[in-house]
């Protein structure tokens, strides 16, 4: 391994996926080494998953940023860095903050407009000021965090008054058939595309079961104003399947 990077190929690089659960240490643990197995396919299965409307959605949510040039701005889980690269070519002074060091090489080798710097780091635990940035985005990464509440808490740290918080997710819809539904069929695509590009189902079965256990779209408003936002909401995308979560601290 190099640079501390967790990626390996074959089944021992992945921990039974019931592990990734079992305390918030453990979901960081496995969320690294997943996200290093998935890296130079993250792109492609996030088009899959989205319809291909994944582009379309993370430009929506910098337009409702409305990005000043030159305000300094931390896109959080970036992942390939293509959510702040849009950050970055509206204008804004990026850092891209990632886990994951695999990921972190294909936002740092991307090209694209703009300035653009990348970083490693937990969403628990930024390396940033308090104070320090007028933006905040996060793209499929509050659903990750071992402890949403000490995400958003760190978030509302390091904005300065009046910052603002975007962040695109999944949502575990409501009524329950729909959810079921919903959750069988990430379930069943993912299994077939972990077989196909990784030889293991688990891969992506993830993400279906990182949604049972969030707390959905309406309650993650509730959990932005119990770290302190204002003006907290979210908007519907795919039928309320995906949605924006926008909240501001005051100031």
């Amino acid at each position: 391994m190099r640079g501390g990077d967790w990626f390996q190929t074959g089944r021992d690089a992945r921990a039974p996926l019931a592990a990734a659960f079992r305390s918030p240490a453990a979901k960081r643990q496995y969320n690294r080494r997943l996200f290093g197995v998935v890296a130079d396919r993250y792109d492609l299965v996030t088009r899959v998953l989205s319809y291909g409307q994944d582009q379309r959605w993370k430009r929506r949510l910098v337009s409702l940023a409305a990005v000043r040039p030159g305000e300094r701005a931390y896109d959080l889980a970036c992942g390939t860095g293509d959510l702040a690269r849009l950050v970055a070519a509206g204008g804004a002074a990026v850092v891209g903050l990632d886990l994951t060091p695999r990921m972190l090489r294909h936002a740092r080798t991307a090209g694209g407009p703009g300035t653009l710097r990348v970083v490693a780091g937990d969403l628990m635990d930024l390396p940033f000021a308090s104070g320090s940035a007028s933006l905040v985005t996060v793209g499929y990464g509050l659903r990750n965090a071992p402890v949403l509440e000490r995400a958003l808490s760190e978030i509302h740290r390091v904005l300065a008054p009046g910052g603002r918080v975007l962040s695109l997710e999944f949502n575990r819809p409501q009524p329950r058939i729909v959810q079921s539904a919903y959750l069988g069929y990430l379930t069943a695509v993912g299994s077939m595309l972990g077989v196909v590009l990784h030889g293991d189902p688990d891969t992506y079965r993830y993400i279906a079961a990182s949604l049972r256990r969030y707390p959905g779209a309406a309650a993650v408003v509730d959990a932005f104003e119990a770290a302190g936002f204002v003006s907290a909401r979210w908007l519907p995308l795919l039928g309320g399947l995906m949605g924006i979560h926008e909240a501001r601290k005051a100031g």
